[in-house]
């Protein structure tokens, strides 16, 4: 657990989630990381009651990179809001295929969760119980059957990168749900939640965070050369 902290005060935590892990509970009743930070903390800082820890915000399971908890009311309050108002800027680092797309765009559609399958569905034009979906993409590297896509997103829906770059024409390199041929050896998908930054919601100082790709995937380390 350790080595997966990228950020710590007393306000805050940020991990650099790997792929496979659970940033909550759910119906799997695997063990999320909420718990394995709370355990973690419990023991390293010897506190003899609960420890309190709070989620901020959701990355997919399959997906790896920034999360951020909170470790005081306070601060997951403030938190909570800021991402609700957006103030929180997230950027993605996603492989795709080596198609024949423009360099850089911005995709609008309107996305609906499909409760069955828990998959997005996308529609081009506004639909009744759609919710909007927003993203800007660049091509930053270019490897020998892949691109590299940094991904900025101003809206945060379920699925919202993996569903409109399948879309396009483009799905994320493993990800069997949204139309990739092959899955990953590690079940896993190539979309890493790579920077967060903002104000923080105590002190006021600026944040960046930057967290570094899994080094047990080829591909992700030819991205990071």
């Amino acid at each position: 657990m350790k080595e997966q902290i990228v950020y710590e005060d007393n306000h805050l935590l940020v991990i650099n989630k790997k792929v496979g892990q659970l940033v909550q509970g759910d119906k799997t009743g695997d063990e999320s990381l909420l718990e394995s930070i709370k355990n973690f903390i419990k023991i390293r800082d010897a506190k003899p009651g609960n420890v309190f820890l709070g989620l901020v915000h959701r990355i997919d399971r399959p997906t790896s990179g920034l999360v951020i908890y909170a470790k005081t009311s306070k601060a997951l309050s403030r938190l909570t809001q800021m991402v609700k108002n957006r103030e929180i800027k997230k950027t993605y680092w996603a492989v795709v295929g080596k198609e024949m797309i423009p360099q850089s765009q911005r995709l609008v559609h309107y996305l609906k969760k499909n409760e069955k399958n828990n998959k997005a569905i996308v529609f081009p034009k506004a639909t009744e119980g759609a919710k909007e979906a927003i993203l800007t993409y660049h091509i930053i590297k270019t490897l020998d059957n892949y691109l590299l896509l940094e991904i900025d997103l101003e809206t945060g829906r379920h699925h919202q990168i993996r569903a409109q770059l399948s879309k396009t024409g483009v799905p994320i390199k493993g990800d069997l749900k949204y139309g990739s041929p092959r899955s990953n050896p590690d079940g896993g998908i190539n979309l890493h939640a790579r920077k967060l930054e903002f104000i923080h919601p105590v002190t006021k100082e600026e944040i960046e965070i930057i967290a570094p790709v899994p080094q047990n995937d080829a591909i992700w380390r030819a991205c990071e050369q």
